[in-house]
This record gives structure tokens, sequence and C-alpha cells, in this order.
């Protein structure tokens, strides 16, 4: 197996990884303070890659509309918790299931009349557009890169609001006992609109950074959110460190299936055989990854702590 490739390959799934992150994290904070099922998750992830393409064309400035994007993303989901959802955390999941698969639809859209049902293809500022040599041999995409490092410096910075500021102190105290944080005097309706807009923020993030590696169009939310709950069921729901170990695992056993399956089925299978069977099996690994996970460990591989 060629080592340069093996290496392009485990970067891509990095990349992938950080990215379902960033989707898994909002959403397993949601449920974990707040209890609810969002299933528009991705929609959320589909507004902050409009918001990124419209606010690009618009300035002109890829630096200006990446937070312009976050803020709109932000506060859509503010607008979202307080308009549709302060009303589902009493109701029990089914109930938030068809709620939040309604806003997917709205959403969708929603997005269909303000920029048409076509695809948008987005560019990216010149100094994205290059390549870095990583070893000799090896020269990765820099927007790729890019999107690694932002992915694992906001692993760390969410580490550090929830292990070391006050916020993460009611984070957690409201993940594990919400009656009792209300009663010592916090605002836990307001809590809620801050997790749910932040947990929006982080969805945006993963959805301006993803326009460019993929078509923006309606629905492009709910893909991606299939894999998400995914990552979060073998992490363990309501952990954000079972989010991050999710979120790597399924990008590189995706990423590393899809690309060497195939091959490696070719050395004991016919080549018919193995071109039909070996992405059929590689899409289905992450499935079977979860459903191992599972038989070993139900809570997941890092469940949150009660």
């Amino acid at each position: 197996m060629n080592l340069v490739l093996l290496l392009e390959q485990a970067l891509n799934g990095l990349q992938l990884g950080v990215m379902l992150f960033l989707m898994a994290a909002g959403l397993t904070l949601v449920f974990g303070i707040m209890n609810l099922v969002n299933l528009a998750h991705g929609s959320l992830y589909m507004v902050g890659a409009y918001l990124s393409v419209a606010l690009f064309g618009l300035t002109g400035s890829y630096l200006l509309a990446v937070p312009l994007a976050l803020l709109g993303t932000l506060a859509v989901g503010m607008i979202v918790e307080l308009v549709a959802l302060r009303t589902l955390y009493e109701r029990d999941h089914l109930d938030q299931v068809l709620a939040t698969f309604g806003l997917i639809l709205f959403f969708n859209e929603l997005v269909a009349i303000l920029w048409g049902r076509a695809a948008l293809y987005t560019t990216l500022p010149a100094w994205l557009t290059g390549q870095i040599e990583i070893v000799s041999g090896l020269n990765y995409p820099a927007y790729r890169a890019a999107i690694i490092a932002v992915g694992l410096a906001v692993a760390l910075g969410l580490w550090y609001l929830v292990a070391r500021t006050r916020l993460g102190m009611l984070i957690r105290a409201g993940a594990s006992n919400r009656t009792m944080v209300a009663a010592l005097g916090v605002n836990i309706r307001l809590l809620y609109t801050v997790v749910f807009g932040f947990g929006a923020a982080l969805a945006g993030l993963a959805g301006l950074m993803a326009g460019p590696l993929y078509t923006v169009q309606p629905g492009m939310g709910e893909d991606i959110l299939i894999e998400v709950f995914v990552v979060i069921v073998i992490g363990g729901i309501g952990s954000i460190r079972g989010a991050l170990a999710g979120a790597l695992i399924v990008g590189m056993v995706d990423t590393l299936g899809r690309a060497f399956l195939k091959p490696i089925l070719g050395t004991v299978l016919s080549p018919t055989a193995a071109e039909a069977a070996g992405p059929a099996l590689a899409s289905m690994l992450i499935y079977l990854l979860m459903a191992a996970v599972l038989a070993v460990r139900p809570a997941g591989l890092f469940p949150a702590r009660g």
C-alpha cells in the first residue's frame, strides 16, 4: 500500500472527523442539557453554508463573511429555540422528532425561495486555494488543512469552555440536574437559548467550511445528520469527549474504507465481485462499527457522567 496515499487519506479522514465533531458537539450539547432531539440540526448546517455564500458574494471578503455567517446562524438558532422549540422541552421525544422534522421542511423551502433549488458552487480566496507540503511527496490542499486546524482549535476551545468556565459549569450542571440548577436561581430558559444558539453556530461553522468542498443546495444537511447521529451513539450521548472520539473514528473508518476496501477485496475476490462489493461494504462500515460498539458498550465509548 502506498504510504503517501495512506497518509493523504488519513488526513482526509481527520478533516471529515473534525467537521462531524462540530456538528456532533452542538447536537450532543442540546440533547445533554435540554433533552431535546433536534432533527433540524442539519438545517442549521445548511443555513451556515448558504449565509457564507451570500455574504462572501456581498462583501467580497471571506474573512468578513465567515464571522457574519456564524453570527447569522447563531441568531437563527436562538430564534428557532424561542419560537418553535421552547414549548417542546416537556413533551416526549416523538413530539420533538415530528416538530423538528417539520423545521427541516420549512428551512429547505425557505432556502429554495431565497436562493433557488439549483446547487451553488462557492469560491475560495487565493490564499486558501494552494497546497502545502506535509511530507516529501505529499502536497495537501491548504483549505482542507485549514479545516483540520480550525476544527481542532474549536475542539480545544470547547473543552476549555465546558471544563474551565462558569458557563461550562452551568452546562454540566444543567445536563446532570436541570431542576436543581433552576432552583439555585439560574435562568434555565436563557441558558437553553444560549446553548442552542451556540450549537447552531457550531453547525453553521461546519456548513460554511463544507460549502467549498461540496455543493450548497437545499437538503444538504440531511445526509451528514445521519453520520452525526452515528457519531453521537458511538461516542456516548451527551458527552463532548465522546463526540470528538466518535467523530474522529467515524471520519477515519469512512474515509479509509471508501479508499482502500475495494482494492483490499480485489486481492481475494474477482475484479467484478470486488467492484460490486467494495463500495457497498464501505458505505456500511460506520453502521457495522456502531453495532459493534453498542454490543460491547451500550452507552457508547465515553458516556456522559451522570
